[in-house]
């Protein structure tokens, strides 16, 4: 079969070859299976075989080069092409994507319907097989990968079955043009000082539910902070030697502050000591082609080019942070993250001398409270005053930077969101305000917010996280809106609880982890998860069955009277109180204290005897 495989293959002559995890479980298959007949797994042009690459952090991960071919894997190429789904399995892309998804269903017992399938219904598990292949490609067409394989590889000079290669990818732009300026660029640094730059700025938020919450955003923000303050490792080069003629050394500087500036024609401040020449700043006209290039793309509606384009441009940050790099050096990335916590700390200065309250940023945004509007205000007079702010920021900063370092503004604010309702919730337990969570409801201009109205959004909140059961995160999305929109909450609660205690709820009441070492490796404090998935591959050992999740893995459980189970194989009621405590509570307690109630008092059902 194999040989006939071969043959086959190498007759088609295939230039790419794609499928769903098609490395390390389809042709790593093929490997050991040919290694163990003895065959030589040629798939390469001119019958060289396969250069497999073994994972330095993981025996069980491989990457490979098949000569003179492409091998594409869907799951990775969606990754690199920022796609994101709460489950990167076949079945789930395809039925998200295409609305269709495997021929089996039951896949807690695939392998041994595929088996039953051998020896008694060959069609079947041929249409099985086809129909895999045609989903993989399916969505291969309708995300459009080849087009964005194809355009991030002309961008970056990698390979199309290439993912990661920032470093590299960042050389491929930048190293010709410091050539063509008459410069070699330095090896690599055995000991880099520094590694681990200020991350972006994000402020303490002010918890709360409020009304027009608006959310402005600098587009593309670390991109646009190098092009405008000619941050670049060139650039910074000529700056030390400015100084160094001046008598002046600030090689060691680590106060996170702004640099001085002798002379601001021909140089601009950076932080931690660092001064970046106008005159000789590469990467601003790198990102300034890119961006014209990106204009280009969406104006042709190449979402393909454009994503590519985004790519490249948003990892410049993150490839001058790393000691990976040959230009790594800590003033570089501080000086883009420090200059950006300015930047957002000043527009907020700037908003709130304007009568409104900056109640979170985080970044490259802000969230604009604008606090005693009048009943009458409608959603379209909100987002004029959004679309106002932004042009009165955008000319403040022209204006400022023009003034104090005679450079022009690659900044630009937007006014992105208008949020009719908004709950920025506190931290658990805590009074202070959480980061990264919040809930709102955005409504189109003219008109009024009721509870049938709006896109419900969350943000880091349990109904977006994965790690919580499916009746939490529908909960949650009923409870928030029916909040937003003044209705009565208390018997939507009881009811809730009566229904998850008569097990109208069951079915949603399993939760989805990844088992992220092998089972082995986890000692004390054993989490629930990892409890399950023992006892499943416990019971699988006990059927003559291999272990399913020795290596790690994604498992479903429940919490049942016996402590947690597999969803496989539940054998014990599930303990429906201990889900109302770790899955409703929580949830109810989050808006409700806003409200000046808890789960507890709604939820109270003694009479008081006074």
């Amino acid at each position: 079969l194999l040989e006939a495989f071969l043959a086959w293959f190498a007759e088609v002559d295939a230039d790419i070859v794609i499928g769903w995890n098609v490395i390390n479980f389809d042709l790593r298959f093929l490997q050991r299976k040919a290694q163990q007949l003895g065959v030589a797994l040629n798939m390469g042009r001119d019958g060289t075989s396969i250069d497999w690459r073994q994972s330095q952090d993981d025996d069980d991960h491989f990457t490979l080069t098949m000569p003179g071919r492409l091998v594409l894997d869907g799951i990775d190429t969606m990754k690199s092409a920022t796609f994101n789904f709460e489950s990167f399995s076949l079945d789930a892309v395809g039925h998200e994507l295409l609305g269709r998804g495997k021929l089996s269903i039951d896949v807690d017992h695939r392998g041994e319907e595929i088996t039953e399938q051998f020896l008694h219904d060959q069609l079947a598990l041929a249409a099985y097989n086809l129909e895999d292949c045609q989903l993989v490609w399916d969505i291969f067409l309708t995300a459009k990968l080849f087009d964005f394989a194809i355009e991030r590889a002309s961008l970056t000079g990698l390979s199309m079955d290439r993912f990661g290669g920032s470093v590299a990818a960042f050389d491929n732009r930048y190293l010709p043009r410091l050539h063509r300026a008459g410069y070699v660029a330095p090896m690599l640094k055995d000991n880099p000082e520094g590694v681990g730059s200020p991350g972006g700025y994000v402020m303490d938020s002010v918890p709360g539910i409020y009304e027009h919450v608006l959310v402005l955003d600098f587009k593309s923000l670390y991109p646009s902070i190098i092009k405008t303050f000619s941050i670049d490792p060139l650039a910074r080069v000529q700056g030390i030697a400015h100084e160094k003629a001046l008598g002046i050394d600030r090689e060691n500087c680590r106060d996170r502050q702004e640099s001085s500036s002798d002379d601001v024609e021909h140089f601009i401040p950076g932080f931690n000591g660092a001064l970046f020449s106008k005159q000789d700043a590469l990467l601003p006209n790198i990102i300034d082609e890119l961006w014209a290039a990106r204009d280009v793309a969406k104006w042709e509606k190449n979402a393909a080019m454009s994503q590519a384009i985004k790519i490249i441009m948003n990892s410049f940050y993150g490839v001058l942070g790393t000691p990976g790099c040959r230009f790594f050096d800590y003033r570089l990335p501080s000086s883009i993250t420090l200059r950006g916590h300015q930047i957002l700390t000043r527009s907020k200065t700037l908003i709130e001398e304007r009568g409104y309250q900056v109640i979170y940023g985080d970044t490259d945004s802000v969230f604009v409270w604008l606090k005693d509007l009048p009943a009458s205000t409608t959603n379209l007079d909100v987002d004029e005053i959004g679309k106002a702010l932004a042009v009165e920021l955008n000319q403040w900063w022209t204006e400022y930077l023009q003034r104090e370092y005679k450079i022009g503004s690659g900044l630009e604010i937007e006014f992105e969101t208008h949020y009719r309702q908004f709950v920025m919730p506190r931290i658990r337990g805590a009074e202070t305000g959480s980061k990264k969570r919040y809930a709102g409801i955005i409504v189109p201009p003219n008109k009024r917010c009721g509870s049938e109205d709006g896109e419900l959004i969350f943000k880091g909140l349990e109904a977006v996280r994965t790690d919580w059961t499916m009746m939490a995160r529908s909960f949650q999305r009923a409870l928030y809106r029916k909040v937003f929109a003044g209705d009565e909450v208390k018997p939507f609660i009881m009811q809730l609880m009566e229904d998850i205690r008569q097990g109208k709820h069951d079915h949603e009441l399993y939760y989805r982890k990844r088992i992220r070492r092998r089972l082995a490796d986890y000692k004390r404090n054993v989490p629930p998860h990892v409890q399950a998935a023992r006892k499943a591959d416990a019971l699988r050992e006990a059927e003559g069955k291999s272990p399913r999740y020795e290596r790690g893995g994604w498992i479903q459980y429940v919490l049942t009277m016996a402590g947690p189970e597999p969803l496989e194989h539940v054998t014990a009621p599930l303990d429906y109180e201990l889900y109302i405590e770790r899955q409703v509570e929580p949830i109810v307690d989050g808006i409700m204290v806003f409200m000046g109630t808890s789960f507890a008092e709604l939820t109270d059902q003694q009479i008081g005897l006074f």
